[in-house]
């Protein structure tokens, strides 16, 4: 398998399906967590190509962007078929991406979904997780700010500055102790600013 080949086939699909996002889950953040997926395999010693290729598909059937999800997915292992992935790889990718959620609460149950999971969180932290949580509460009509907690600042207490003690590698616990900080530093200076 020409895995450049591969990954260019399944940039230029993750493009089409997510094209026009608002939401924080674009193509752009589908790179990012491929990006830091493959970097966190390197430094964890976990193969790297089939750490990218769940990083880059991760979002691919979630239920908060298809109506069909259980379509969607089917779709995707199938297309993983079509690209000459076996039964075995398909099985691997599937189930590191079925455990990625944060909502789902699911522990990962290999050491890609491990990665897969820490890469994703790490882009919900930080500067991009700053901007993807407005960008997200702007798509789903959130104010930034409510007194009573219903604003898009509270997604940071409710979900945010908890990721950091709930990453599954060293590599990703060292990232997201410096995301971490800066998100508290912001939330600092904003309410500052109130």
């Amino acid at each position: 398998m020409d895995q450049m080949a591969v990954l260019q086939q399944i940039t230029q699909y993750i493009n089409q399906l997510f094209h026009g996002d608002a939401s924080g889950h674009d193509a752009v953040h589908m790179k990012r967590v491929a990006k830091w997926a493959r970097r966190l395999a390197l430094d964890e010693g976990e193969d790297p190509f089939l750490c990218e290729v769940a990083a880059w598909l991760h979002d691919v059937g979630d239920y908060k962007l298809f109506r069909d999800p259980a379509k969607v997915i089917e779709e995707r292992n199938q297309w993983l078929f079509k690209l000459g992935f076996s039964t075995k790889e398909k099985d691997i990718i599937h189930d590191a991406i079925a455990t990625v959620s944060f909502s789902k609460g699911s522990l990962p149950s290999s050491r890609i979904g491990a990665i897969v999971q820490d890469a994703d969180r790490l882009d919900a932290i930080g500067a991009v997780g700053i901007a993807r949580a407005f960008a997200f509460g702007g798509a789903n009509n959130q104010p930034i700010y409510n007194e009573d907690g219903l604003g898009s600042i509270d997604h940071f207490h409710e979900k945010l500055l908890r990721l950091k003690k709930q990453m599954n590698t060293e590599s990703g616990r060292i990232e997201a102790e410096k995301r971490h900080q800066f998100m508290l530093h912001f939330l600092e200076e904003f309410h500052r600013e109130q």
